[in-house]
């Protein structure tokens, strides 16, 4: 059991957390989630007692042993192994111990204690996490000095979760990941033994590792029961009461209100007034749940271009002379394409990027793209490189150079920079909001194909829900690195696997993919009974490539459902609310708005009807 009792956090005269309040069950795992910014790293530093807070106090069982990945990545001379092996302070002392003691008694209660905590299958368990987190053999024994800043926290990760504390505190721990390690990272919380409270904004993590949902806003927290979808539901029904009850109290109010002036003046209600005024002034209003307006990704639609966009043949491509990272690729993107990659951290995958986005030349082979392509392309370096000192007003000016402001102002409106936030510093933004304004510079001129690395690393689950429909929306190209399944699966038509060296299309679906990396597609015995496998093959060779259609009738209806969707939003925005719409839908008349949701309603009863169709049928190819 955990408590959080009141738990206030006052840091540079502004208060994080006020008042915050839970009760976490024996052994659960808790997601703790929240807007960036919001207070959670605040509430678990306080947890491991880091941060003293204001007020309120944390209770926990005596002698809790808590694992917490420090801020300072390990380094020096050791190895990832020796450094994993060492996280296990009791291990290291009693085999030091058992070296050094001449106490026959003693020696023999060290040894119970070592097989008592499994050391000797020790290293087997180290290996096998590093392995899980991407360190082969040969990384397992290189000094950590030789791995990059990154590597070097997948090493504080392993440690961390090798020494199995009592209570496992992870904030964000798969920013360092990639796709692979984030699957195996899932797998292995699933089974861990002990209470675990984790940090994180990734849905798939949240709904198949979790049990328990603490949601900080305001300061305060909130406990809900289940995974991520669920909490989704739960607050979605909360939000419906407090509107529900809010509207019921204004309108009291308002009786209130019309009662009190009135009566208030005639001497034979003045005394009722005045009970109704006291009523009145005891009221304590209903508050609405806080939404974020600001919270907005709008991608420009570029011009038309023929297909196709860029089309690799037989191309090589690398760093140094004579030694491509890549070689024999062989790739075609058209202007309608979802692309993800991938493929372990190392294996390629930015390079490929880099190639598509011409920052590098072919060695071998050819690249052929339209002159008039223009890219967009995404890397976390860009939102570090970000200067502080100024604001994403001026940020946007010097790569809109010749622009009005009126232009400027627009394009950083398109990404939640309007009003003040536009003229705010860069220092004073949030991780999310420097991750905003990256895809707001970068899509300055309207790109026919976006290149997106990591693109989700600072955004919250809103801001990436938001980052999806806006990908989606969007009318060019996109190529997606991402350990993001939910991004990836939501986005993404064409998994193409960068392995070995080569770059090709992954023929199955990402669950095919994760059953792969997680080795869960091994045959499990033989055959019982043989038969024509000639007829076989060609059998599955039909079924997959009935499948392969029906999947990308399946994304195309999705597509066309999400684009109905975004543009219906847009034409009720201008029916309900015209002062946010956008120039095409506020020269319409009331009248053409209507048409036109009518018209869009009927696309999207159709483009339902087929995706449901090619579902059912895709059902019964699977089966």
């Amino acid at each position: 059991m955990l408590n959080l009792n009141g738990i206030t956090v006052r840091l540079g005269g502004r208060t994080i957390l006020d008042r915050a309040t839970a009760s976490l069950p024996p052994k659960s795992r808790v997601g703790l989630i929240g807007r960036n910014g919001a207070g959670k790293s605040t509430l678990m530093k306080v947890m491991i007692g880091q941060l003293e807070p204001d007020d309120g106090s944390i209770e926990m069982p005596r002698k809790t042993r808590i694992g917490y990945i420090a801020q300072e990545a390990p380094a020096g001379d050791a190895t990832p192994f020796e450094t994993v092996l060492a996280a296990d302070t009791e291990r290291a002392a009693l085999l030091h111990d058992s070296e050094t003691c001449h106490d026959p008694e003693r020696l023999g209660e060290i040894h119970e204690r070592l097989i008592a905590i499994d050391a000797y299958t020790a290293p087997a368990r180290a290996s096998r996490i590093l392995v899980g987190l991407g360190f082969d053999e040969d990384m397992q024994a290189r000094p950590l000095d030789s791995f990059s800043g990154g590597w070097k926290m997948r090493v504080a990760l392993a440690a961390l979760l090798f020494s199995e504390p009592d209570l496992l505190l992870l904030d964000e721990p798969s920013n360092h990941l990639d796709l692979e390690a984030t699957l195996w990272l899932e797998s292995f919380l699933k089974s861990y033994p002990a209470m675990m409270v984790v940090i994180s904004h990734e849905r798939d993590l949240l709904n198949n590792v979790v049990d328990n949902i603490l949601h900080l806003e305001g300061g305060q927290t909130t406990l809900y029961a289940g995974g991520y979808d669920s909490f989704e539901r739960q607050r979605a029904e909360r939000a419906a009461q407090l509107a529900a009850a809010k509207a019921a109290q204004d309108a009291q109010r308002a009786k209130l209100q019309d009662y009190i002036a009135r009566n208030s003046a005639r001497a034979s209600t003045a005394k009722q007034a005045q009970s109704r005024a006291k009523a009145l002034a005891r009221m304590q209003p209903v508050m609405a749940m806080i939404e974020d307006p600001s919270l907005s990704f709008d991608f420009p639609s570029p011009d038309e271009l023929k297909p196709p966009l860029v089309t690799l043949d037989m191309a090589s491509v690398g760093y140094v002379p004579g030694k491509p990272i890549l070689e024999r690729l062989n790739l075609r993107l058209d202007p309608d394409d979802r692309i993800a990659l991938l493929g372990r951290n190392g294996n390629g995958k930015t390079t490929l990027a880099r190639l598509l986005a011409a920052q590098l030349p072919t060695m071998e082979g050819a690249i052929n793209a339209s002159g008039k392509m223009r890219v967009g392309y995404f890397t976390q370096y860009q939102v570090e490189e970000l200067d502080g000192a100024d604001t994403p007003l001026e940020h946007m000016t010097r790569q809109m150079k010749g622009a009005t402001p009126g232009a400027v102002r627009g394009q950083l409106g398109r990404f939640g920079f309007s009003g003040a936030k536009a003229t705010t510093e860069v220092a004073k933004l949030s991780g999310g909001e420097r991750a905003r304004l990256a895809l707001a510079l970068i899509t300055r001129d309207a790109p026919h194909m976006l290149i997106l690395d990591e693109p989700t690393n600072h955004l919250d689950v809103d801001a990436r829900e938001a980052l999806v429909q806006a990908l989606n929306a969007y009318d060019g190209a996109v190529v997606i690195v991402s350990h993001d399944r939910h991004m990836i699966e939501l986005v993404a038509d064409r998994l193409v696997l960068v392995d070995g060296g080569r770059a090709e299309e992954f023929g199955g679906s990402l669950d095919d993919y994760t059953d792969m990396i997680l080795g869960k597609n091994q045959p499990k015995g033989p055959e019982p009974v043989k038969s024509n496998k000639k007829e076989d093959r060609k059998a599955a060779a039909a079924a997959r490539e009935q499948s392969k259609t029906l999947r990308a009738e399946i994304a195309r209806a999705e597509k066309e459902m999400n684009s109905l969707t975004a543009h219906r939003s847009r034409i009720e925005r201008a029916m309900f609310d015209p002062d946010t719409a956008g120039p095409e839908e506020r020269n319409l008349t009331m009248t053409d708005l209507m048409v036109r949701r009518a018209d869009i309603e009927k696309k999207l009863a159709a483009a339902e009807a087929c995706w449901l169709e090619a579902s059912a049928a895709l059902e019964g190819v699977s089966a």
